[in-house]
């Protein structure tokens, strides 16, 4: 169909328009077209209409996933896309483009999400959701693409509802009563559809901070406000596979275990030398645990994820530069040759992980404080590292926050930093040789700072 389309753009404009529209809403008059494909779980394994998934490989039955949440992003603000004049129609095309190619590499599952994740910069007004709870059909068109597109792709999607950001803007949602209904009304959407290859996440990160900027946020990043979410949604489609998402320290509250068909975790701010110990915590629930946020690229994304796989947890992979930040970039297995020949490898009957190790693999990561964590202005932050260095090579350390070096801290692991003025500071661990180039870098670590003394 993609190429269809592209056929079809490439010829005069009128037709573009017309017949482009059409495309857009066939498989919205259609919904038994997204019946091709089925996800499932028995005990704590998933299955494709009836089949467990990567049946002989080290990750049978655990869901091979990939972060694309902006592969539907849009930005109704008059803001950096806006600018730019982005089309969210070019950049989801962009991305079906390539979904084949992911797929053949070994993903069985993409999250996208109603509300994005962060592009890079602040103040996106990026929803699915009127201020009311209604639901926004052209927004709509461009998910039901994408689902339509995974299930013909023999794949799946985690469709995420609610993201901390879409908070201060017109189409920002008023408060509880309208967050259920922006629930019930999705929920509602996918069972007209009729998809079967659509797992839901309520909420990414539920307890991220940014989310006391909602109204009624304090109430929204309690576990009893997302069980109450998560039984919204099953009583409104009991048979739909229905989870909520913790933070990036790999952990999941037992009051949500006990109502989630699946266990979503993150590793964002996880070393792996920590993945051992929070899958097994898990392990007793006897529910599928999926990673679905792990932003750790290279030789240490592939070694993450195979020691994700070897622990019993689906792999979760997040390409934020590539992926997620404006101008989002799709190129297929070439976002990242070695995450994806891992992935290859992982799904392929009778590969054998070696006991996975860090030996030899470079990384830094900032492991506290996580991300969406509160501060107060001038107040002390202590930053702890976990450090992998390259053999042989001397090196010192450099914080940022918000591209700027806040500290040189040599070779220590835990420091102290502290700001004067309130707002959202993305931190950074640099390791540097000494002379100042850089070597390696951490993932991206959000916090909030706020002046209390004005509230």
């Amino acid at each position: 169909m993609l190429k269809k389309i592209n056929r079809g753009i490439n010829s005069i404009a009128c037709i573009m328009i017309a017949g482009f529209s059409l495309i857009l809403l066939e498989s919205f008059d259609n919904p038994d077209k997204n019946k091709n494909t089925q996800i499932t779980i028995r005990g704590d394994r998933f299955y494709f209409n009836n089949e467990i998934i990567n049946k002989g490989a080290p990750a049978e039955g655990l869901l091979m996933n990939v972060r694309m949440v902006n592969a539907v992003f849009e930005d109704k603000s008059a803001n950096i896309a806006s600018k730019m004049k982005f089309d969210p129609i070019s950049n989801t095309n962009k991305f079906l483009e390539k979904l084949p190619e992911y797929v053949s590499s070994g993903v069985n599952a993409f999250t996208i999400s109603l509300q994005g994740g962060s592009p890079g910069y602040e103040g996106a007004v990026n929803s699915a959701y009127n201020s009311d709870g209604s639901l926004k059909q052209e927004y709509l068109q461009r998910v039901e693409k994408v689902i339509s597109a995974c299930a013909r792709n023999h794949s799946a999607v985690i469709l995420s509802c609610f993201y901390q950001r879409q908070h201060s803007n017109y189409s920002a949602l008023k408060g509880k009563d309208c967050i259920f209904k922006a629930l019930e009304n999705t929920v509602k959407w996918l069972v007209a559809r009729k998809f079967t290859n659509v797992l839901l996440e309520v909420t990414n990160e539920y307890g991220h901070n940014g989310f006391r900027n909602w109204p009624d946020g304090e109430w929204f990043i309690t576990e009893a406000a997302q069980v109450e979410l998560i039984r919204l949604a099953k009583r409104t489609a009991p048979s739909l596979l229905v989870s909520t998402s913790s933070m990036g320290d790999g952990t999941f509250d037992n009051v949500l275990a006990q109502e989630a068909d699946f266990l979503l975790i993150h590793f964002n701010n996880s070393s792996i030398d920590q993945y051992q110990s929070a899958i097994n915590r898990l392990k007793k629930y006897g529910k599928p645990i999926v990673c679905n946020e792990d932003d750790k690229v290279g030789r240490e994304g592939a070694v993450a994820l195979a020691t994700s796989i070897f622990y019993g947890c689906g792999g979760g992979y997040m390409n934020l530069k590539q992926n997620q930040s404006f101008p989002f970039v799709f190129h297929g297995v070439s976002d990242d040759t070695a995450v994806y020949r891992m992935f290859k490898n992982l799904t392929t009957t009778g590969f054998q992980i070696d006991t996975p190790t860090l030996r030899n693999v470079p990384s830094i990561k900032i492991t506290s404080p996580g991300d969406g964590q509160l501060f107060s202005v001038n107040k002390s932050i202590v930053v702890r590292l976990s450090h992998h260095p390259v053999d042989s090579v001397p090196f010192r350390i450099n914080i940022l926050a918000n591209n700027q070096v806040v500290k040189s801290v040599g070779q220590q692991l835990q420091n102290s930093i502290s700001f004067d003025k309130p707002g959202v500071y993305i931190l950074e661990a640099v390791v540097c040789d000494l002379d100042g180039r850089e070597i390696y870098r951490s993932a991206k670590t959000d916090i909030i700072v706020k002046d209390e003394s004005h509230e």
